[in-house]
């Protein structure tokens, strides 16, 4: 009995395609009240789509097919499918439900109806959405300063999904990438978080991150000479900026100085403090700061000195100065030049 009734309705299925063929573009459908043929439905992925179809008292037989495919024939279910079921109310809806819709339900469906008279037919197109997803993204680096660095996030969706990156600096300006975003000779100041970010618009954006690290050796930023009675404690301050993390050491003259009695050298991160505690008339003098990493190495003078003298590492440098040029004045004038 169930062999005769399918092969009732594909004698029908054939009888409607052949008749479609000689429906006048625009024919009327009257019995179904629906999405005109050339409508659309979007969804989400995962979402339930309910494509609606309505009949009157006129109708004999009513069909939902997908394609060529018959998915309902009447009450009978021909679809395998069991997310795929039937929103009936009374007898005047006769709307078709899909659960949990993916990608390869998108397609033209067909409400096909039977009256006394001829078949008749309405369609609608399902499209399917896919929010943004970032599947491969570029892991974390370490590069060099001057390094030409790429980073790449690749990204899929439906639609396409625009990729824009950022770099998570203070301003957060976007950056001029896509899926590859190239930096040419990057700086200490390109260091940082960066933001890659997928959108289509179908849900929230796709947000992926990359940490990259620039090392660049040693620069002496500012240093602290000390103005020190005989007696009191010596402070002097050497702070540098490097990636790796710089080492650093202390030098008199040419000797490396250590934690001794009365010498002691502190190192907070980017900061050094040598402490001479109970300075004499020796201690006075020039002191070396060295700061070092495996890509260089930066040193800077400084000055332990006795009150009233007024030499720091400026004013030092500046009497120097002043000293050459009173120097070479002198010379020029005996050798009249």
């Amino acid at each position: 009995m169930q062999v005769g009734r399918k092969s009732c309705w594909r004698q029908l299925q054939a009888s409607f395609f052949r008749l479609l063929c000689l429906i006048p573009t625009g024919f009327p459908v009257r019995s179904v009240d629906m999405q005109r043929a050339t409508d659309n439905i979007t969804i989400r992925q995962g979402d339930t789509a309910i494509i609606r179809c309505y009949v009157d008292d006129k109708v004999s037989k009513v069909a939902w097919l997908n394609r060529s495919n018959i998915i309902f024939a009447g009450q009978d279910k021909w679809s395998l499918d069991p997310r795929v079921d039937l929103v009936t109310k009374g007898q005047l809806e006769y709307s078709l439900r899909i659960q949990k819709v993916d990608v390869y339900d998108e397609g033209s469906y067909t409400c096909s109806i039977q009256t006394k008279q001829q078949p008749k037919t309405s369609q609608v197109y399902l499209i399917v959405q896919v929010p943004a997803n970032i599947y491969k993204v570029s892991e974390d680096i370490t590069v060099n300063e001057g390094s030409n660095v790429t980073l790449s996030c690749l990204a899929s969706g439906r639609p396409d999904p625009a990729i824009t990156w950022r770099l998570l600096n203070p301003s957060a300006e976007p950056l001029d990438g896509e899926e590859y975003l190239d930096i040419i000779g990057i700086m200490r100041n390109q260091a940082g978080r960066y933001e890659c970010k997928a959108s289509n618009d179908v849900a929230t954006p796709d947000v992926k991150y990359v940490n990259v690290v620039v090392n660049y050796p040693p620069t002496i930023k500012k240093t602290q000479s000390s103005e020190t009675p005989v007696g009191r404690m010596g402070t002097l301050q050497c702070d540098a900026t490097a990636v790796p993390t710089p080492e650093f050491e202390w030098y008199r003259d040419e000797k490396r100085l250590s934690n001794s009695q009365g010498v002691n050298i502190q190192i907070l991160g980017t900061t050094t403090i040598l402490m001479i505690a109970n300075v004499t008339e020796e201690d006075y003098g020039n002191y070396t700061c060295v700061a070092s990493n495996r890509l260089g190495v930066q040193n800077a003078s400084l000055f332990l000195y006795r009150p009233g003298t007024g030499r720091d590492i400026n004013g030092s440098a500046c009497v120097s100065q002043s000293l050459w040029l009173l120097l070479a004045s002198c010379a020029c004038l005996f050798f009249k030049c």
